[in-house]
C-alpha cells in the first residue's frame, strides 16, 4: 500500500492536535462508526445479545488467514464494538493458559484492554484498526497455545462453591495458600455475589504482592477489570477465575506461603509498614524536591529500601502524587537506559498499579499498590542488569543539544525515531519544551501505531505511555513524554499491513 505523504500527514496532527482520518483509510467508512459513547459502559450497563457463545466460537473456529474478513461481514451486519470486544477477552480466557508465565501467547488476552484503549483514545473513524488487530492477534496465540497442549478452561465444579457469605473469606484463604482449586471456586462464588468494586479491590491486593512475570499479573487486574467496564460484569466469571489462576502462578517454585522467596520480600516489607501510616498519609503536599531524590534513591535502591524511602517521605507529608511522579520518572528513565522489554515492561505495570492505586476503594490496598509500585522499580532494574548493558541516562539530566526554541516539526522527530531514538528524544524535549502539545505527539504516536505496530507490546506500551503522559505532574511531563521515543513507532518503519488487510476484506 502507499503510505500517506508524510509532510502532510504531520502538517495535520500539528495544525489541529487531533489525528484525523486520512484519504487513505476512507475505506473505514463502510463500517458503522464507533462513537465515543458507544466505547463506553453506559450507566445502565451495556446491551448484548442473549448468549455471546456463536460470536465466541466464531473466532475461535475461523482461520486466522480468514478472521479479519469475517469479522468484518459481522459488523457490517450489526456486530457492535462491545460484542467483538467481548468475544476477544473470553475466547482468550477460554483457549490460552496464564502459564508457564503470565505473558507470551498469554499476552492476547492481556492486550485487549490496550487495543480498546487505543480504539477510545483514537478518531471515530479508526477505531475499529485495534480491534482488527487484536483479533488477528487472537488467532496467532492461539495456535501456539494449541502447539503447547491445546489447554481449555474447564466448567467450575458447583459442588465445591463456598457459600456466598464466606466467598470473600474463603478466597482470601485459598489466595493466601496458593491454593489453585479452592481459589477458582471461591472467586466463583465471590463474582456471583459480591460489588465490581470490592472484587476488583481483594484482586488488585493479590496482582500487587509478588513482582514473578515482570508485572503481568498486576497488569492482567488492571486490563481484565477496565475491559469488563466496557463489555458488562455479566461476562466477569471466567475471566476473573482466568485471573486467580494466573495469579498464583509462581513458576514452579515452592508454595510461597511456606517459604520466603525473593519475589516476595517487598510484599512483607511493605506489609509491615502499612500500620506506621496514619490516616492522614494522603493528604500531603506536592514536592518536586522530594520527587527527584527519590527518583535518585530508587536507582540504587534495594525492593525493601524502595518501600522504607516511600513511607518515609509520606510520613513527612509528603503527597502520594509525588512520590508516584518519581515512579512514573523511573519506568521513563529505564526506558531510555535499556528499550527492551524490561523496560517497557516498567511502564506498563506502573500504569497498571497506578489505575488501581486511583480504583481501589480500600485505604490499607491502596497504600499496598504505592509501595509496592515503588518496590517493583528495583525489581525492575536488577532484571534489566541480567540483561546486559545500560546507557548512562538520566531523565531529570536536560541533553545540552536541547533547545526549546527550536523549530523541530513533528515529522523529522518521527522520521529521526526511525534511525536514531536517543536524537529523536532529544528533539521532542525540545518541541515540547518549546510549547508544542502534547496532544500532538500523542495522536502521531498513537496513529503510527496502528500502521507499524507488529507486536503486543507496541499497543501495551503505547496505550500504557501515552495515557500515563497526564498522570505525571506538569513539572515532569515533558520529559516523561520524549523518553517514549525510545520505543514508540517511527514513520519510516515497515508497515504492518493491516490496512491493506482490512481494505481487502471490506472489498
Amino acid at each position: 500500500m502507499q503510505i500517506p505523504q508524510r509532510r502532510q500527514f504531520f502538517k495535520t496532527v500539528g495544525a489541529t492536535g487531533a489525528v484525523l482520518a486520512l484519504h487513505e483509510l476512507d475505506f473505514l467508512g463502510r463500517l458503522p462508526v464507533v462513537s465515543a459513547a458507544e466505547s463506553q459502559l453506559p450507566s445502565t450497563a451495556v446491551q448484548f445479545s442473549p448468549d455471546i457463545e456463536p460470536l465466541v466460537r466464531l473466532l475461535e473456529e475461523t482461520p486466522r488467514e480468514k478472521v479479519i474478513e469475517r469479522f468484518a461481514s459481522q459488523i457490517q451486519s450489526g456486530t457492535s464494538y462491545q460484542e467483538v470486544l467481548a468475544a476477544l477477552l473470553l475466547a482468550g480466557v477460554r483457549n490460552i493458559q496464564p502459564r508457564p508465565s503470565v505473558g507470551f501467547k498469554f499476552h492476547a488476552v492481556l492486550v485487549v484492554n490496550s487495543a480498546h484503549l487505543a480504539s477510545v483514545a483514537a478518531p471515530d473513524t479508526d477505531r475499529w484498526l485495534p480491534i482488527f488487530w487484536a483479533l488477528d492477534y487472537f488467532k496467532s496465540a492461539q495456535a501456539r497455545d494449541v502447539r503447547e497442549g491445546d489447554w481449555t478452561m474447564a466448567a467450575v465444579d458447583e459442588a465445591k462453591l463456598p457459600p456466598s457469605h464466606r466467598a470473600n473469606q474463603a478466597f482470601r484463604e485459598a489466595m493466601d495458600a496458593w491454593d489453585v482449586e479452592a481459589a477458582d471456586v471461591a472467586i466463583t462464588a465471590l463474582c456471583r455475589s459480591a460489588s465490581a468494586a470490592e472484587v476488583f479491590d481483594l484482586l488488585s491486593h493479590y496482582g500487587c504482592r509478588d513482582y514473578r512475570s515482570i508485572g503481568h499479573k498486576a497488569i492482567y487486574v488492571a486490563n481484565s477489570y477496565r475491559t469488563l467496564q466496557c463489555i458488562g460484569w455479566r461476562y466477569a466469571e471466567p475471566v476473573l477465575r482466568s485471573l486467580a489462576y494466573a495469579l498464583l502462578n509462581h513458576n514452579g517454585e515452592p508454595n510461597p506461603a511456606d517459604h520466603e522467596l525473593g519475589p516476595d520480600a517487598a510484599w512483607r516489607v511493605t506489609q509491615q509498614k502499612l500500620s506506621t501510616l496514619d490516616e492522614s498519609w494522603s493528604h500531603g503536599r506536592l514536592d518536586s524536591a522530594a520527587t527527584l531524590s527519590l527518583l535518585d534513591t530508587l536507582r540504587s535502591a534495594s525492593p525493601d529500601e524502595a518501600v522504607d524511602a516511600s513511607v518515609q517521605m509520606l510520613a513527612e507529608g509528603i503527597a502520594p502524587q509525588s512520590i508516584a511522579d518519581a515512579i512514573f520518572l523511573s519506568a521513563g528513565e529505564m526506558i531510555g537506559q535499556q528499550p527492551g522489554i524490561i523496560a517497557l515492561h516498567s511502564a506498563t505495570t506502573t500504569n497498571a498499579m497506578q489505575y488501581a492505586y486511583r480504583t481501589a476503594y480500600r485505604d490499607k490496598t491502596r497504600r499496598e499498590l504505592l509501595l509496592q509500585n515503588a518496590a517493583f522499580v528495583p525489581y525492575f532494574r536488577e532484571s534489566m542488569r541480567s540483561r546486559g548493558k545500560i546507557a548512562d541516562l538520566r531523565i531529570d539530566a536536560t541533553p545540552v543539544e536541547v533547545d526549546a526554541n527550536a523549530d523541530t516539526d513533528l515529522e523529522t522527530i518521527f522520521q529521526t525515531v526511525s534511525n536514531d531514538r536517543k536524537q529523536a528524544a532529544t528533539q521532542m524535549l525540545g518541541y515540547l519544551n518549546g510549547g508544542g502539545p502534547p496532544e500532538s505527539v500523542i495522536n502521531a504516536a498513537r496513529r503510527l501505531v496502528f500502521l507499524k505496530g507488529n507486536d503486543s507490546h507496541d499497543y501495551k506500551f503505547s496505550s500504557a505511555v501515552l495515557e500515563d503522559v497526564y498522570a505525571v505532574s506538569p513539572a515532569f511531563r515533558n520529559a516523561f513524554l520524549a523518553n517514549a521515543a525510545f520505543l514508540l513507532p517511527g514513520s519510516d518503519d515497515r508497515d504492518n499491513g493491516l490496512v491493506t488487510k482490512v481494505r481487502d476484506a471490506l472489498g
